[in-house]
């Protein structure tokens, strides 16, 4: 954790320790972020899950959480594109792997989002 969402958990305790409907308190850009996503996901009517990185869950409960079916989650595993471990003959997954599996489709995404881009553009196919 960092020194600023530390500081800045310190002002959110404080600022909600006084009376009142509103709170007022200055964030960093960081915290700020990671709270408007948070304001995002509920506004959508998702479900929040605040884990611990070493939690783990069933390939159905990873399905959830990646927005996808198990037979999907079971093939990402199949692929090695999703950790997992064995617990007697049922399969449990990190949640801090799911994170890594998600940052790297992020990533990969944007990739060919600026490679789909670049090729438009390269046959005029631009507004």
């Amino acid at each position: 954790m960092t020194d600023l969402l530390l500081r800045d958990a310190e002002a959110l305790h404080h600022a909600l320790a006084e009376p009142g409907e509103e709170v007022k308190v200055a964030l960093s850009r960081e915290t700020a972020e990671l709270v408007s996503q948070l304001v995002d996901a509920r506004v959508r009517g998702q479900e929040i899950v605040v884990t611990a990185g070493t939690a783990e869950v069933t390939p159905t409960e990873a399905a959830v959480l990646l927005g996808m079916s198990r037979p999907q989650v079971r093939k990402l595993m199949d692929r090695g594109l999703l950790e997992f471990r064995k617990v007697g003959t049922h399969h449990r997954i990190r949640v801090s792997s799911i994170r890594a599996f998600q940052e790297s489709e992020r990533v990969r995404r944007r990739e060919a989002m600026a490679e789909l881009a670049e090729l438009q553009n390269h046959l005029g196919l631009t507004e």
